[in-house]
């Protein structure tokens, strides 16, 4: 398991000028990319025992993190 955050521009370098932009534009978008933020930032923590959670924590965490991702790409790759 890698403990590399996981940056939504790394992750989707295809998109990185629609991340930008929406995120200026869409409050919505900006919402959720501040919640996958947070997110985020918490798992890599727990991750790498910043700050340790536990197992069940981690599994939650991880899952709402994949959520946020999926809603943010379903509006990246929106028509």
């Amino acid at each position: 398991m890698s403990n590399t955050p996981h940056d939504l521009a790394q992750d989707f370098p295809e998109h990185a000028d629609r991340i930008s932009k929406l995120r200026q534009t869409d409050a919505h978008f900006a919402r959720l990319m501040d919640e996958y933020h947070d997110v985020n930032r918490a798992v890599h923590r727990a991750e790498t025992d910043v700050e340790p959670v536990s197992d069940a924590h981690m599994q939650d965490m991880r899952k709402q993190r994949m959520v946020l991702k999926d809603q943010l790409y379903a509006t990246l790759t929106a028509a």
